[in-house]
């Protein structure tokens, strides 16, 4: 017998995510063991837990069953457990052809995370005797009740049953306080919900089968066939690799979903990374398609190379090859090891060749659109690698930015994006030039916790550059063991491609130059220039943007009439 509810919370960004909660009895249809009568009585949950089986992410703690996740400082969203109990239970007598009648009761606590959001609903369920939690079984797939998150305890549970073998007397079942189930009323029950189910899934399928040849359309099936470009794989297959998108293998979140490692068995046990479009994206889709028709057809050193693909089961999944190393943020600002002078310096280098390469050196130009540390990962020799080609254009090198909604990420976006819409090669550039920065000075472009004059990266260093100061930005943790003309070098161009006026900015090409010490240093102005804009001649009527930490995508709508230069100001 099972028991289980899911709630799901509704953040402030929209995301609908899901948690469910499963605490289980498993009954077994036994035709050839005699028939035996199961008791426990579990007061608590500490020494007995050989007699537990727990799954998914169900665990004990502080002698209570804890079957969702509660651990605050991580995700607590689409959290799914169960406990069975070690033995099974006979329903069924072969020899008198009785099916058995039982009742359960069960005590449990519900515990919100916050006192005024709060979930609710209960569904029971039967399973066979060892039997593993189905995939995508969250609440959302299961039409339940709730839209926030709750905490689930078991602090005790009991079970008494007798059953007398070959003669059919009552069995009976008990288990704490509460519900009392019959079986033909059960039957009843499981026939109805199976008939509905069965519609749901009709409809599924065909809505699945319309999706794929839309998915399917947006794929170079001839670059697929000469065997030159990503491969289709199955749901299965991906599944199988991550361990069933395990949460302990997961290499982070992004604004389109989590990024889990997987290891694929019939690729000679090749590791890869595979990314799980969030179903709370509202443009996850989108996302899906512009990844796979723009990066399946794209071969650079220095940009992450996508394997494959599948879009089964209402799932969208891409799959990338995998980057030991992680992305560059986590080791400038997480956790990671402290990145030599040189190390960095090949880095910014290696992003810039990645860039010179989508926008002049392939067939068409390619506006990234998003590039930010989080999105530069690193090989095993920590080599730069450009990935998440999710807002991702295609653009004609003559034409210039066809690009009219806002996207990227707030302290990376270039200030002519946020007034226009429009983004262009000089907004990648723009881009760039705060990686740049963030490498040297080893901080995030917006740091909100310090002083006034250091929030803005990109403001604080210019103001150290007029004052002649430029090095008292660098990052403290190199411990003055760098190439200074390299480090100025890398800090002027970073400056020089966050210019506010993008016909100011150089072009990716020139960056490299000047990397490489084939041109001369710019000179700039000793204070950051203001930039001037006119009302763009259109309505500015949807934008979409993520912001670095965060795991969502946000849409909305903005008329702009007139900008003032103060207002510019905040918004970079």
């Amino acid at each position: 017998m099972a028991i289980f509810t899911y709630a799901s919370y509704n953040n402030q960004t929209k995301n609908t995510s899901f948690s469910m909660l499963i605490i289980i009895f498993t009954l077994f249809y036994a035709f050839f063991n005699p028939a035996h009568s199961i008791s426990f009585n579990f007061t608590s949950f500490q020494s007995n837990l050989y007699l537990i089986k727990f799954q998914g992410d169900a665990f004990s703690s502080n002698n209570v069953l804890q079957l969702t996740k509660n651990q605050l400082d991580g995700p607590i969203t689409r959290s799914v457990g169960r406990a069975s109990f070690d033995q099974p239970l006979k329903l069924y007598d072969k020899e008198t052809k009785e099916l058995t009648d039982f009742t359960t009761h069960f005590t449990f606590i519900m515990r919100a995370v916050n006192l005024s959001l709060f979930g609710d609903g209960l569904s029971f369920f039967m399973a066979p005797f060892q039997s593993d939690i189905p995939e995508n079984s969250a609440g959302g797939y299961l039409g339940l009740f709730s839209q926030w998150i709750e905490i689930h305890n078991i602090l005790t549970w009991s079970f008494n049953s007798s059953l007398k073998s070959g003669n059919g007397k009552n069995i009976k079942v008990g288990l704490g306080v509460g519900l009392s189930v019959g079986f033909g009323s059960l039957t009843c029950l499981v026939g109805l919900l199976w008939f509905t189910f069965w519609r749901k899934r009709k409809v599924i399928n065909k809505g699945e089968r319309d999706n794929n040849r839309d998915f399917d359309a947006s794929i170079d099936e001839d670059e697929f066939e000469r065997g030159t470009g990503p491969k289709r794989f199955t749901y299965k297959e991906l599944s199988n690799s991550t361990n069933g998108f395990d949460e302990k293998g997961k290499l982070g979140e992004g604004g389109f979903g989590g990024v889990y490692k997987g290891l694929l068995e019939k690729n000679n046990k090749l590791e890869v990374a595979v990314k799980r479009v969030s179903k709370g994206s509202r443009q996850g889709k989108k996302e899906y398609i512009s990844e796979v028709r723009i990066i399946s057809k794209l071969r650079h050193r220095n940009l992450v190379q996508l394997l494959g693909w599948c879009h089964e089961k209402s799932e969208l999944l891409l799959v990338y090859e995998y980057m030991p190393n992680g992305s560059l943020d986590y080791h400038l600002f997480g956790k990671g090891v402290m990145l030599t002078w040189s190390v960095r310096y090949k880095i910014a280098l290696g992003i810039a060749s990645s860039l010179l390469y989508l926008h002049e050196e392939w067939e068409q130009c390619v506006v990234h659109r998003d590039i930010k540390s989080s999105n530069v990962m690193l090989d095993a020799n920590f080599n730069a690698k450009l990935g998440d080609f999710g807002l991702a254009r295609l653009v004609d090198h003559e034409l210039g930015s066809q690009t009219t909604v806002l996207a990227g990420t707030m302290g990376y976006l270039a200030p002519e994006c946020v007034t226009t819409g429009k983004s262009s090669k000089e907004s990648d550039v723009y881009s760039f030039g705060v990686v740049a920065l963030e490498i040297t000075c080893g901080r995030r472009s917006i740091e909100s916790n310090e002083e006034a004059k250091k929030i803005r990266l990109v403001e604080w260093v210019w103001e150290l550059y007029g004052k002649g100061e430029l090095f008292e930005g660098v990052d403290r943790g190199l411990n003055l063991e760098f190439d200074e003309r390299k480090m100025e070098c890398l800090m002027v161009v970073g400056l020089w491609c966050c210019h506010p006026d993008f016909t100011m900015r150089p072009s990716i090409r020139q960056v490299i130059n000047v990397l490489n010490f084939e041109a001369p240093l710019p000179s700039l102005p000793s204070k950051l220039p203001v930039p001037m804009y006119f009302a763009p001649p259109m309505e500015m009527c949807r934008f979409s943007y993520t912001s670095d930490g965060l795991t969502n995508t946000t849409k909305g709508s903005s008329t702009y009439s007139s900008i003032s230069a103060g207002s510019r100001k905040s918004l970079l």
